[in-house]
């Protein structure tokens, strides 16, 4: 298991990601339209007071860590998810994907409204510039889409997986993962991804592509008091 994949987001934000860290060398978050991750070195036993110092009132983060922990003082946690981290162990993918046609910032509020609906974690208006979002449309309107999140070294994150409802049962989940495996591969790096430990159609689909678990991952949505 690639050690810098028990903490993504620091790693993410001191590696190929850095550009987005508006944080210090100590702790480390993106901009709040970017993403809430927030995280700092495993070794860092003040992070939760340094994040606390330099954040405001009222400010949300996100928090992955690989075991439970604790409120830490001057946070409240809000929202703990229980995850499981899979990182691509398949093969390459040679598809053709004629359906799936990328999203630009004419999409954006089309984006949020399917992650509000479908709640595959945060989204907001700059989280597009991870980049490589993907999506089918049906009727005009958007009706599935995948996007990249994290990317650490040689590895990059999967995420914003969804499908609108009405269009469950289509297999656009599965061409839309199968399109983001073989852009992530063409570029020499490996896919990984997290998912809910309780979402078993996600990991059933998740397996079956390939993917194999690595670690659990912990998620805390927490304000700072």
């Amino acid at each position: 298991m690639n050690p810098y994949l028990n903490n993504p987001v620091y790693h993410a934000l001191s590696t190929t990601d850095a550009s987005f860290n508006i944080g210090n060398d100590d702790v480390k978050f993106f901009h709040p339209e970017v993403s809430p991750f927030a995280g700092f070195d495993e070794e860092n036993k003040n992070g939760f007071e340094q994040l606390h110092d330099l954040l405001p009132q009222g400010r949300k983060i996100l928090y992955a860590i690989p075991s439970p922990i604790a409120a830490p003082n001057g946070w409240e946690v809000q929202h703990e998810i229980e995850g499981r981290q899979f990182v691509y162990e398949g093969g390459i993918i040679n598809g053709s994907f004629t359906k799936i046609v990328p999203l630009n910032e004419t999409h954006v509020e089309e984006m949020i409204a399917l992650t509000r609906l479908t709640k595959p974690g945060p989204f907001d208006k700059r989280t597009i510039e991870f980049g490589q979002y993907h999506g089918i449309f049906e009727n005009g309107k958007l009706a599935a889409m995948t996007g990249q999140r994290l990317h650490i070294n040689n590895y990059t994150e999967i995420s914003a997986v969804c499908t609108h409802p009405d269009h469950l049962g289509k297999g656009y989940a599965t061409a839309l993962l199968q399109h983001q495996i073989q852009i992530i591969l063409n570029s020499g790096e490996i896919p990984f991804l997290h998912v809910r430990a309780d979402n078993d159609r996600a990991i059933a689909v998740y397996e079956r592509l390939g993917f194999k678990v690595s670690r659990p991952m912990f998620f805390y949505f927490m304000k700072r008091l």
